[in-house]
Protein backbone atom coordinates (compact mmCIF):
# COMPACT_ATOMS: atom_id res chain seq x y z
CA UNK A 1 0.00 0.00 0.00
CA UNK A 2 1.39 3.31 -0.72
CA UNK A 3 0.10 6.58 -0.32
CA UNK A 4 -0.60 8.96 -3.09
CA UNK A 5 0.39 12.69 -2.65
CA UNK A 6 -0.54 15.19 -5.13
CA UNK A 7 -1.24 19.00 -5.68
CA UNK A 8 2.56 20.16 -5.67
CA UNK A 9 3.35 22.60 -8.64
CA UNK A 10 5.43 26.21 -9.22
CA UNK A 11 3.67 28.91 -7.40
CA UNK A 12 4.91 32.82 -6.72
CA UNK A 13 6.10 33.90 -3.29
CA UNK A 14 2.78 34.82 -1.33
CA UNK A 15 0.81 31.96 -3.15
CA UNK A 16 -0.76 28.50 -2.15
CA UNK A 17 -1.15 25.45 -2.88
CA UNK A 18 -2.95 22.68 -1.65
CA UNK A 19 -1.64 18.84 -1.20
CA UNK A 20 -3.75 16.02 -1.02
CA UNK A 21 -2.89 12.38 0.04
CA UNK A 22 -5.07 9.03 0.26
CA UNK A 23 -4.76 5.78 0.17
CA UNK A 24 -8.61 3.96 -0.20
CA UNK A 25 -7.66 0.60 1.07
CA UNK A 26 -6.62 1.97 4.69
CA UNK A 27 -9.30 2.56 7.38
CA UNK A 28 -8.22 6.27 7.93
CA UNK A 29 -9.51 6.86 11.07
CA UNK A 30 -6.86 4.17 12.77
CA UNK A 31 -3.91 6.41 11.27
CA UNK A 32 -1.85 9.74 12.04
CA UNK A 33 -1.60 11.67 9.00
CA UNK A 34 1.81 13.32 8.74
CA UNK A 35 3.37 15.55 6.02
CA UNK A 36 6.91 15.92 5.70
CA UNK A 37 9.47 17.76 3.19
CA UNK A 38 12.80 17.28 1.90
CA UNK A 39 14.75 20.42 0.33
CA UNK A 40 17.81 19.00 -1.86
CA UNK A 41 21.01 18.93 -0.09
CA UNK A 42 18.87 18.77 3.36
CA UNK A 43 17.15 15.92 5.82
CA UNK A 44 13.30 15.31 5.56
CA UNK A 45 11.91 17.28 8.27
CA UNK A 46 8.37 16.69 9.30
CA UNK A 47 5.82 19.52 8.25
CA UNK A 48 2.82 19.08 10.34
CA UNK A 49 0.75 15.97 11.84
CA UNK A 50 -2.97 15.27 12.78
CA UNK A 51 -4.72 12.60 15.06
CA UNK A 52 -5.96 9.56 13.82
CA UNK A 53 -9.66 11.00 15.08
CA UNK A 54 -8.67 14.23 13.64
CA UNK A 55 -8.35 15.59 17.67
CA UNK A 56 -4.92 17.02 17.19
CA UNK A 57 -2.87 19.03 15.28
CA UNK A 58 1.04 19.97 15.31
CA UNK A 59 2.54 22.02 13.15
CA UNK A 60 6.15 23.42 12.78
CA UNK A 61 7.49 26.63 13.88
CA UNK A 62 8.49 27.45 10.45
CA UNK A 63 5.12 26.76 8.59
CA UNK A 64 2.82 27.79 11.49
CA UNK A 65 0.60 30.02 11.09
CA UNK A 66 0.72 29.72 7.32
CA UNK A 67 -0.15 25.67 6.89
CA UNK A 68 -3.50 23.90 7.85
CA UNK A 69 -3.67 20.48 7.66
CA UNK A 70 -6.42 17.92 7.53
CA UNK A 71 -8.18 15.29 7.09
CA UNK A 72 -10.99 13.45 5.84
CA UNK A 73 -11.74 10.16 7.14
CA UNK A 74 -15.09 9.46 5.27
CA UNK A 75 -12.88 10.11 1.67
CA UNK A 76 -9.83 8.75 3.00
CA UNK A 77 -7.92 12.00 2.49
CA UNK A 78 -5.40 14.09 4.31
CA UNK A 79 -5.20 17.66 3.03
CA UNK A 80 -2.36 20.87 3.41
CA UNK A 81 -2.91 23.65 2.90
CA UNK A 82 -0.14 26.08 2.20
CA UNK A 83 -0.70 29.48 1.77
CA UNK A 84 1.69 32.65 1.98
CA UNK A 85 4.31 30.62 0.62
CA UNK A 86 7.72 31.23 0.91
CA UNK A 87 11.12 30.11 -1.45
CA UNK A 88 12.13 27.81 1.63
CA UNK A 89 9.15 26.12 1.25
CA UNK A 90 10.30 24.67 -2.23
CA UNK A 91 11.10 21.28 -1.60
CA UNK A 92 9.32 17.39 -2.38
CA UNK A 93 6.41 16.95 -0.02
CA UNK A 94 5.60 13.70 1.58
CA UNK A 95 3.04 12.17 3.46
CA UNK A 96 2.60 9.43 5.53
CA UNK A 97 0.54 7.44 7.88
CA UNK A 98 1.22 5.82 11.41
CA UNK A 99 -1.51 3.70 12.72
CA UNK A 100 -1.99 4.33 16.44
CA UNK A 101 -3.07 7.01 19.35
CA UNK A 102 0.34 9.10 18.33
CA UNK A 103 -0.09 12.50 16.55
CA UNK A 104 3.56 13.56 16.04
CA UNK A 105 5.91 10.33 14.10
CA UNK A 106 9.24 9.72 12.27
CA UNK A 107 9.61 9.47 8.63
CA UNK A 108 10.77 5.78 9.62
CA UNK A 109 8.65 4.75 12.13
CA UNK A 110 5.68 5.44 9.45
CA UNK A 111 3.44 2.64 8.85
CA UNK A 112 2.78 3.89 4.77
CA UNK A 113 4.43 5.84 2.91
CA UNK A 114 3.86 8.44 -0.18
CA UNK A 115 5.37 8.85 -3.45
CA UNK A 116 6.36 12.79 -2.89
CA UNK A 117 5.03 15.77 -4.95
CA UNK A 118 7.58 18.91 -5.76
CA UNK A 119 6.86 22.28 -4.56
CA UNK A 120 8.69 25.10 -5.89
CA UNK A 121 8.03 28.89 -4.66
CA UNK A 122 10.07 31.24 -6.96
CA UNK A 123 9.24 34.14 -9.06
Amino acid sequence: VQLQASGGGLVQPGGSLRLSCTASVLTWEDYAIGWFRQAPGKEREGVSYISRRVGSTYYADSVRGRFTISKDNAKKTGYLQMNNLKPEDTAVYYCAARRGFATIFQWGSSDYRGQGTQVTVSS
